[in-house]
Parts: C-alpha cells; structure tokens; sequence
C-alpha cells in the first residue's frame, strides 16, 4: 500500500512508529511480571549486557550479540529483544551508564578525602578504566559506532554523564562557570586517556597512568597561563581605534573571567 503521505512525512511517520513499538516493548517487558519493578528491570539489563559484551568482539554491538547473551544467561530471546528493543545504541549507552554506576559504587567505598582533588580526579579516571579491563574490545567497537556523525549527540551524552559523575564523586559542587569548564577540561582529559588505554599493553596500565599524569599537570598549567596573559594585558595601551579597542577590551579582562577554576 502507498503512503497517502509525502515524502518526508511518510519517513517521520515511519520513524515514529518505529519509537512507538519500541516504546511497547519496553512497556510489555516491564508489565510481564506484575510483581516487577524498575529496579528489577535495571538488573534484568545489567545482567543481559553483561553476558552480551563477551560476545561483541566477535560479533559486534549486534543483535546476534544480544541473542548469544540471552542464551547464556537462559533468558528468553523475545524478553532480551524486549529488554533492548533499539539498536547497538541502546545496548552500548546502557553498557557505559552501567559503568558509570560500577564506578560511582566504588569510589565512594574509596578514601578521597584525603587526596588532592588532581587525585581524585586520577583515581576517578583509573576506576572507571580498569572496572572495564575486560571489555576493552567491546569498548573500542562501541566507540566506532558512537563516531559516526548521527551519533555525535549520543556520545556526547554519554561523556558528560561520565565525567559528570567523577567530579561530583571528588566533591565538586560548584554552580557557576567553574561547573561547565570543569567538565569540558575533564572530557579532553578523559576522551584521550581513554584512547591510550585502548592500546596500553604494560602492566598494571602504567602507561596510561604516566599519560593521565601529563594530561593533568598540563590542565593545572592553565590558571597559570591565564595570570602571566592578564599580567602582560594590563600593561598594553588603550588608545587604539575602532574594533581594536573592543578587542584591547576583551583581551584585558581575560584573566578577571572565564575558566576561573582550579584542579
């Protein structure tokens, strides 16, 4: 049958469809069991994508993945299709906020008090990296995926709620600006430890922690840049014309705003 529809409407209205079973699904996994809950839903996935990473190396973030996951854990293949009713995107930002979880749960076990918050931060990274030691093939898989450019939004979701969660784990409770350039300094931190690790094939990840160690000095270095910038901005002239002075303006209050916190 044609769609009376245009175009492009009929493809929304496909899509839509698409959202609304999946959303069904969702719904008819959560009422199966009366007795269910969200919380059993939550341990139902964990265990079900905990059982599918074994299988993404050979199989990719895939539904065969999905299926060999359910087979191991005795779960019928209708329910883990209604578990994970999208696609690798669904399966792979649970796999990360799983993580997330893991991390949180044993940093809080952890003594950070007592450390600088550059430790903190160190130790928040390493957590979360060596929890997941044994997936490190299902992580690269899953961040091919989240590369393609559809999936930029997701990804970079996905990073926010990470480093996210290491900051407010090191006690960071800032409302200003600090809060946002925290987090973008720490995503730059992360995202390129995280690519070393990867590949780190030395012991106990020694590598990838001499990295993080550079990554973060070179971070601290930045509020000292800032005051040796203001310091030479105040000294420049003012009498200039036009869209210089704005300019002359803008430069001279560099170190008086922006990125004001400190690690």
């Amino acid at each position: 049958m044609v769609c009376p529809r245009k175009p492009s409407a009929c493809c929304r209205h496909r899509q839509l469809c698409q959202r609304i079973r999946q959303s069904r699904r969702r719904d008819a996994a959560m009422v199966k069991n009366p007795d269910a809950d969200q919380s059993d839903i939550r341990s139902q996935r964990d265990q079900l994508i905990t059982a599918v990473v074994m299988h993404v190396p050979f199989d990719g973030w895939t539904r065969a993945a999905l299926l060999r996951g359910a087979e191991d854990i005795g779960l019928d293949k209708s329910d883990a299709q209604a578990l994970y009713p999208g696609d690798a995107r669904d399966m792979i930002a649970w796999h990360s906020q799983m993580a997330d979880r893991r991390m949180m749960a044993a940093l809080e076990k952890a003594d950070l008090d007592s450390l600088k918050i550059r430790e903190r931060i160190a130790t928040a990274v390493m957590t979360r990296l060596e929890q997941n030691a044994q997936d490190r093939e299902a992580i690269r898989r899953g961040l091919a995926i989240l590369s393609k450019p559809q999936n930029a939004g997701l990804a970079l979701q996905l990073l926010y709620r990470t480093v996210d969660d290491m900051w407010f784990a090191a006690g960071d409770r800032s409302t200003d600006w600090n809060f946002y350039s925290k987090r973008m300094l720490l995503s730059g931190v992360y995202s390129s430890t995280l690519m070393v690790w990867l590949n780190d094939q030395t012991e106990d990840f020694s590598e990838t922690r001499a990295f993080l160690d550079r990554r973060i000095e070179n971070v601290m270095q930045i509020p000292k840049l800032k005051s040796r910038v203001s310091a030479v901005a105040q000294r420049l002239p003012l009498n200039v014309p036009g869209r210089m002075a704005a300019r002359m303006k803008a430069f001279r209050s560099f170190g008086r705003g922006g990125m004001r916190g400190t690690w």
